[in-house]
């Protein structure tokens, strides 16, 4: 990046970072956009310029992922199906504790979990991006019934990183939570696998 992309970024993660901390101390519903805007030193139109909307000043660490499958889709190695493909980025994310799989015991993250998952409005947010993200990855797939392939594999991703927020938020550790995750991950693609046997996936 350029000089001028490069304080776009810094100004982007520091509204990001102000409005988490506020968020997280004192409610996403109480605090307002006008507020983050003057604890950033940057004006509300500003704030704008860079975020649409308040809900996306904390969920763009999820957009940083948007089209991520589609991605994988893509570049997986020669004879390999999607969903192999997808599986083994899954369980690459479970080994490295990666914050998207659910499997993070950083209190950092599981305070933002829980802003995320407990705040109505970020909830439904998200599933917009969950959205876009099945559109991007059934386009990836290509083949009879993409559409149906890709709702399913997004929906079973997110039940294993809903599943895995619930155990480290239980007081487990991540090392602890890890052997059951990886086979409730690889229970959850041998039956995606199984039910888009013959078609290609």
């Amino acid at each position: 990046m350029n000089l001028r992309d490069r304080k776009k970024e810094r100004t982007r993660q520091l509204l990001s970072e102000t409005a988490i901390a506020m968020f997280l101390a004192e409610g996403f519903d109480q605090v307002a956009v006008a507020d983050i805007a003057a604890a950033a030193e940057v004006s509300k139109p500003t704030l704008f310029r860079y975020f649409t909307s308040k809900e996306d000043l904390v969920l763009h660490r999820f957009a940083d992922h948007q089209g991520e499958h589609a991605r994988v889709v893509a570049a997986r190695d020669p004879g390999e199906t999607p969903l192999a493909a997808l599986h083994r980025h899954f369980r690459e994310g479970l080994r490295a504790r990666d914050p998207v799989t659910g499997l993070c015991d950083v209190p950092e993250v599981l305070a933002f979990y829980r802003l995320v998952f407990g705040t109505p409005s970020l909830s439904a947010r998200l599933a917009e991006y969950r959205a876009a993200d099945a559109a991007s990855l059934s386009g990836a797939l290509g083949g009879p019934a993409p559409r149906l392939v890709a709702a399913q594999v997004i929906a079973v991703v997110d039940v294993l990183a809903h599943d895995n927020v619930a155990a480290v938020s239980a007081g487990r550790t991540a090392d602890e939570v890890f052997p059951e995750a990886a086979e409730a991950a690889d229970a959850a693609f041998d039956l995606l696998s199984r039910g888009a046997a013959g078609r290609g996936y």
